[in-house]
């Protein structure tokens, strides 16, 4: 130890703090059989040397307290009393008397890119070393010249634990005495261009609550599940064919409290779930609820991606409102950010003085429209940060499937960029390889989670989104289908009297909708910034636009796909959504918006009691055209069947307000075909006009078949047959 070994600890900024600070023998020849204790203590007036009860006096070498002990025979366990300068007396452990914790193993692998549970290595830890109890903490800076641990417990002084550096630019160090509930940050300083900087942890498993930035100690392995049989029975389902409708839900406006408070996780464990139950959805997905400073980002601008934001409460309040989703029979998927992240200064933004999970390069590294950071999926330790993080939701909070944010952004190198502002890949295409290679491989590892899915948000025509690695696909489970949803909208909000000229709009999505498997959203992108909510989309006067509403949902219900609706178009919200207010349940005072709310139920009791409508949804012998060519008077009818080609339902469809009465179509047998569901239904709020419950075929050719229908097709409606 030599004099400038002091000044660079009492200054906080030594490299390797264990080479000077804890029990070390003393190796001159002079000295034989004797070692020293050295500590930084700031604090302290005094300091001694406790081996069982016996004190031996440290000296101070240094004004700022840097104290020093020397010591007879070899080093043995001890630990520090300090008479501090407030007049207490503290006994604590030394942190520099641990050895290293995380295995070589671990950090060899964290480098490789193939420590898929990182999560259990870097971060805070509660952990027990030598009977002490304390915290381990570990993050990845390999520029750091120092990286210390600092928080409350240490007066957020910045020097006082300077972390040990281990292979692969991993600092860790063990604090005994810290527990549950402990706030810090790392202090990092980096030995580039002078950079300081007190950073989030990137693994941390919780955040205080902003606009406060610390990360919080916490135990997640503590919360006793009671979701077994959800959790075995999702082993066992392909959710290709089975029922999958999808409530997507923003925690913060879904509901408000009497003062106007967002509800806490456990309150949405009651309210919400009941809801989610009573309305027939199979799933709840909510938007990001990975902690995130802003909360006009939605969730969609992430800092602390282990951590549940803290916004509705603490880990375990979270992991209670998944655990009553389950045992209510509802799935949960969870919006998941790997694409970009903000530049907040205690994020991961240029976290040890380089651009470290991000590109340093802005036409690589920057999404100039969304103000946000690309990460560089091409460096093996940001992928293992992304991948670890997916399956932690996967596997800790027994998420049932992670919808993807923005995979075209990820997939392109121009993706929304003009020319000269992007550099082309390596055969100078504008695909981005790394990131292609990181979703395939991250969904080959989250399908080994047992009934685990994943879900792509992607717009563009990328080939095989939805469709094995091994078949050379990017390998999701599904895939939003984008152009169906802009289509539809496109189609609906022109008024009848002209839907004759977009009759395309309907057919088009029938040339691919077996191309990939794919779900068929009304996302919260469309209901928000003058887009307009789903009940304005539709022309006419109010009843023709409940009319056009509940005809639009009865066609997205039976068109092949899996169904996403967002909160609050199911009750007919005429506001666009606004993430500061609740949705307006007061509008379920009024018929009209109460009528559609049970429309949109009995669809997914309708939808759950009809293998028809799911089980084939990726197939063509799923469907069946009976005509599309009346373009004309804008009607369309179609069969869907389930695995047993006997078990079809045929849907009618009048997009036009006028009622046809005796309307033709073939039908593939002879025989009695019952309304089974009708949308003009006065239950519904519509005219009550229908068939009676029942028609009967006749020898009458129509279509291409044997046997037609005589029916009639009430305004604005949609109805459905199935044979007895």
């Amino acid at each position: 130890m030599t004099g400038e070994d002091i000044d660079a600890i009492v200054g906080g900024y030594h490299g390797d703090a264990f080479r000077v600070l804890g029990p070390h023998s003393i190796r001159k020849k002079q000295s034989q059989g004797r070692w020293e204790v050295r500590a930084f203590l700031p604090q302290a007036e005094s300091a001694d040397v406790l081996i069982g009860q016996q004190p031996y006096p440290m000296s101070k070498q240094n004004e700022q307290g840097f104290f020093c002990a020397a010591l007879q025979g070899s080093p043995q366990r001890y630990s520090i009393r300090a008479l501090l300068w407030d007049g207490r007396r503290v006994e604590v452990e030394d942190p520099y008397r641990f050895g290293p914790l995380i295995s070589d193993s671990d950090l060899y692998l964290h480098t490789e890119g193939t420590l898929h549970q990182a999560y259990l290595s870097l971060g805070a830890h509660l952990v027990e070393v030598d009977g002490v109890a304390g915290v381990r903490f570990a993050v990845w800076a390999p520029n750091a010249e120092c990286a210390t641990v600092t928080g409350e417990f240490n007066d957020w002084d910045t020097r006082r634990h300077p972390m040990r550096r281990r292979n692969g630019g991993v600092w860790e160090l063990f604090i005994p005495g810290l527990a549950v509930g402990t706030i810090y940050k790392y202090y990092i300083r980096s030995r580039l261009a002078g950079y300081r900087q007190l950073k989030a942890d990137p693994y941390a498993f919780y955040c205080e609550t902003p606009p406060k930035s610390a990360s919080v100690v916490w135990d997640i392995a503590k919360y006793q599940w009671d979701d077994a049989a959800w959790m075995e029975t999702r082993a066992k389902t392909d959710w290709l064919k089975s029922p999958v409708a999808v409530y997507e839900v923003h925690l913060e406006s879904w509901m408000r409290g009497p003062r106007g408070e967002p509800l806490t996780y456990r309150e949405l464990a009651v309210k919400l779930v009941d809801y989610v139950k009573l309305m027939g959805y199979t799933h709840i997905e909510l938007l990001p609820i990975m902690e995130h400073p802003f909360s006009g980002s939605w969730g969609y601008q992430v800092i602390g991606y282990f951590a549940p934001t803290s916004r509705f409460g603490t880990p375990d309040d979270f992991k209670y409102f998944v655990d009553c989703c389950h045992q209510a029979g509802i799935g949960v998927i969870v919006d998941w950010v790997p694409a970009h992240f903000p530049k907040d200064a205690h994020g991961l933004v240029f976290f040890d003085g380089t651009a470290l999970y991000e590109h340093a390069d802005p036409r690589k590294g920057e999404f100039l429209e969304w103000g946000t950071l690309v990460f560089n999926f091409g460096r093996n330790e940001v992928r293992t940060f992304l991948t670890s993080n997916g399956l932690f939701w996967l596997k800790e909070y027994h998420i049932d499937g992670l919808r993807v944010d923005a995979v075209a952004s990820m997939l392109y190198l121009d993706y929304s960029r003009k020319p000269g502002e992007w550099i082309p890949n390596q055969f100078g295409g504008n695909e981005n390889l790394e990131a292609i290679d990181f979703l395939r491989r991250f969904n080959e590892l989250a399908h080994k989670e047992p009934g685990a899915f994943t879900v792509a948000e992607e717009s563009t025509a990328f080939p095989g989104v939805s469709k094995p690695v091994y078949l050379n696909g990017l390998g999701f489970t599904m895939k939003w289908n984008m152009g169906w949803m802009h289509d539809m909208l496109d189609y609906f909000a022109n008024d009848p009297v002209y839907r004759k000229f977009h009759h395309n709009n309907i057919t088009f999505s029938l040339l691919y909708a077996f191309t990939e498997n794919f779900v068929l959203p009304v996302s919260h992108d469309e209901v928000v910034h003058g887009k307009g909510s789903l009940i304005n989309k539709m022309p006419g006067d109010e009843w023709r636009q409940f009319a056009n509403v509940r005809a639009f949902l009865a066609y997205m219900w039976g068109h092949p796909g899996k169904k996403l609706l967002f909160m609050g178009q199911e009750i007919g919200q005429r506001e666009e959504w606004n993430s500061a207010t609740g949705i307006r349940w007061d509008l379920l005072e009024f018929d009209c918006h109460r009528e559609l709310q049970t429309l949109a139920r009995e669809l997914n009791r309708f939808y759950r009691a009809n293998p028809a409508l799911y089980q084939v949804d990726f197939h063509y012998e799923g469907f069946e055209w009976l005509d599309f060519h009346d373009w004309g008077n804008s009607i369309i009818a179609f069969i869907r069947r389930a695995e047993d080609p006997a078990d079809a339902l045929i849907f009618c469809c009048n997009f036009t307000p006028v009622p046809r009465q005796g309307y033709e179509f073939g039908v593939p047998e002879e025989g009695f075909y019952e309304e089974v569901f009708n949308t003009d239904s006065e239950l519904f709020g519509g005219s009550n006009m229908g068939n009676g419950g029942l028609v009967s075929s006749r020898p009458i050719p129509k279509h291409n078949r044997p046997n037609s229908i005589a029916v009639t097709l009430p305004p604005l409606a949609v109805v459905v047959f199935k044979k007895r």
